[in-house]
């Protein structure tokens, strides 16, 4: 089994690339929801559904979120009421009329009584998915961001309305010491015999994730055979503020501030080649370090980094390694 911990668009590539790899049926994804908001009264799961709509080949390819050929009209039609009404809050998170669907249903069952680990594996099935998708918890986990000028913010609010353009002085993860990991979660990290660590946002997408009770120590105990991705390439993100807000938060924004983070549970770190100078450095946190081209820009590259990965998992020496 080969376990990764998600949350967006990078660990959905990381997905995308393992899932082409790799039997699905060995494949299980534990994923971020403290991203998860009720907007227009409908629960939306934006690190889920972006992992599904990526494996299922409908992801609109140049948001990077929300499905291919998509329209606005209903989103639309909010906003002109909003505007009637003299509102400036509603209506700043777009709801694709396709993507309602997947919201609608979310919601309906959730109401019904279902958790939402049943809903995830309802939505996932549907779209035809082999792998397992796992959200982190069933609980309501919220990360709250707060901005010295806005004050505290939820994420969709910094990340969206805001569009991540606020500086950041500190992250909490409402709810999380009470969360417990959903079913199947820490038997699905103790028992894999690798366990990926996708390059997403190690303090807003894998954060929330390690903050849930028993996480962290699961992954942990598997530090042996965990392998973490680096999100950040020649010191800055590919998409969205993990470099900025890694140093308004204390952190070195590179691969080595990325290690430090780490360190402790996980065994290697995979670095772009355009880091290679700074696997040295790596390696003195205490961690392997291997050299790799990370950047999934289309299948075949999400399919070579995956193999490297799981390689390195697997203490196997994989193609670009060092």
């Amino acid at each position: 089994m080969i376990t990764t911990l998600a949350g967006g668009v990078g660990a959905a590539r990381m997905l995308r690339g393992l899932l082409a790899a790799f039997d699905p049926a060995e494949l299980v994804a534990v994923v971020n929801v403290a991203d998860d908001e009720v907007l227009h009264g409908l629960a939306v799961s934006p690190d889920l559904d972006t992992v599904v709509y990526t494996l299922a080949e409908a992801i609109d390819p140049d948001r990077g979120w929300g499905l291919v050929d998509e329209s606005w009209r209903a989103i639309e039609g909010v906003r002109r009421y909003a505007s009637a009404a003299g509102r400036d809050d509603v209506g700043w998170f777009s709801l694709g009329d396709r993507d309602l669907a997947t919201h609608l249903y979310r919601t309906t069952r959730l109401a019904e009584g279902a958790t939402l680990s049943e809903v995830t594996a309802e939505i996932a099935a549907a779209w035809g998915l082999g792998l397992r998708v796992l959200p982190v918890t069933d609980d309501r986990v919220r990360t709250r961001v707060t901005s010295p000028a806005l004050g505290e913010l939820s994420f969709q609010e910094y990340f969206v309305r805001h569009q991540h353009g606020v500086p950041v002085t500190s992250l909490r993860f409402d709810g999380a010491s009470a969360a417990s990991p959903a079913p199947g979660v820490v038997e699905a990290i103790g028992s894999a015999e690798v366990v990926v660590v996708a390059p997403s946002n190690p303090l807003v997408s894998i954060g929330p994730v390690l903050a849930v009770s028993g996480v962290r120590e699961a992954l942990a105990a598997r530090r042996d055979h965990a392998v973490a991705v680096s999100p950040i390439i020649g010191g800055a993100a590919l998409k969205g503020p993990a470099d900025r807000m890694l140093v308004e938060l204390g952190h070195e924004s590179s691969v080595v501030g990325v290690a430090r983070i780490y360190r402790d549970l996980v065994a290697t770190l995979v670095v772009d080649e355009a880091d290679a100078e700074l696997a040295d450095a790596v390696e003195a946190e205490g961690l392997r370090c291997v050299v790799a081209p990370t950047i999934m820009s289309d299948l075949d590259r999400a399919r070579a980094l995956a193999e490297v990965v799981v390689a390195a998992g697997r203490g196997g020496v994989g193609t670009g390694t060092s």
